[in-house]
């Protein structure tokens, strides 16, 4: 049966698609100009003017510059490393912490979880977190962009919520059958909140990936900075003369055009692998962000 719908709903419907589609442009755009910007020739793009709805004579020169850069290289593979670990251990903590705060008649459970809260409203400045770090010798090591910041407080009630949620028979059940805390959180609780622990696993990673600041206070050492904190560079400090200096690149030195061709590239090589992820794990964002939502 189908329900005839009047003229202020069809017009309320033909709004909300206008609106929608020009949000949708407003937040694709700009990605595609520095997606264009970034196939386009350089001296063309300095000459153009309004929306670049291409690229302005194709070329790759500016993509061959970034990855000749040895620092582009090394900056990948130190990202990559402070991805997968760090958001490994970040999942594995949040989960025992959100497993041990969402049991009934936990000794000092609200206590603990006001301690939990206040971070995220209140924090103890950049000063003392610094001094914390270095008295812990955490400077110029890899730990110290993964340790002191595993456990994100607005993560952690979301999964001890969607983990409240998981029937108390059933972990009695387990218990039954002889399994410990360690045996119930992997083998019952997480199975059950994959849709949780993939949103989890995204925010964390997509915090680990765009996380340039710790890296610049804690690291001294060029061979462990990470790919943002070198994008960084690149972008506000305009270190781009060592690109330029490659062999076979002599004729770009003294071309400023290549210094915005370059930023543009090194920025779509630097977004480009966290985008990739987000279409595998998608159908589950809407779902565990609800489920660790609904009450507390």
């Amino acid at each position: 049966m189908t329900v005839k719908r009047s003229t202020g709903e069809k017009v309320f419907s033909i709004f909300n698609v206008v609106i929608m589609i020009l949000l949708m442009i407003i937040c694709v755009y700009p990605f595609l100009y520095v997606l264009f910007a970034s196939f386009s020739d350089p001296y063309n793009l300095m000459r153009h003017q309004g929306l670049l709805l291409k690229p302005l004579g194709f070329t790759t020169k500016g993509y061959e510059l970034v990855f000749r850069n040895p620092d582009i290289r090394t900056g990948f593979m130190n990202t990559f490393f402070y991805v997968t670990v760090g958001t490994a251990i970040s999942i594995l903590l949040t989960s025992m912490s959100a497993y041990v705060l969402s049991r009934e008649g936990l000794l000092w459970g609200k206590p603990l979880m006001l301690m939990v809260t206040i971070p995220m409203f209140f924090s103890g400045g950049l000063i003392p977190f610094f001094l914390q770090v270095q008295r812990l010798g955490l400077m110029d090591r890899r730990l110290a962009i993964i340790i002191p910041t595993a456990i994100s407080s607005w993560n952690l009630i979301i999964m001890k919520t969607a983990f409240k949620e998981i029937p108390g028979s059933l972990i009695e059940s387990a218990r039954i059958d002889g399994a410990n805390d360690f045996t119930i959180l992997f083998k019952v609780v997480m199975p059950l909140s994959k849709a949780t622990l993939a949103v989890m696993t995204l925010f964390y990673a997509v915090g680990q990936w765009n996380s340039w600041f710790n890296a610049s206070l804690f690291l001294r050492e060029r061979s462990k900075f990470p790919l943002q904190l070198i994008l960084k560079e690149i972008l506000i400090s305009n270190e781009t003369r060592e690109m330029m200096k490659t062999k076979g690149s002599a004729q770009f030195i003294k071309a400023d055009a290549y210094k915005a061709l370059i930023k543009y590239s090194t920025i779509i090589v630097s977004t480009l692998p966290i985008l990739c992820i987000y279409p595998f794990l998608q159908k589950y964002f809407v779902k565990g962000v609800m489920i660790g939502s609904v009450k507390e």
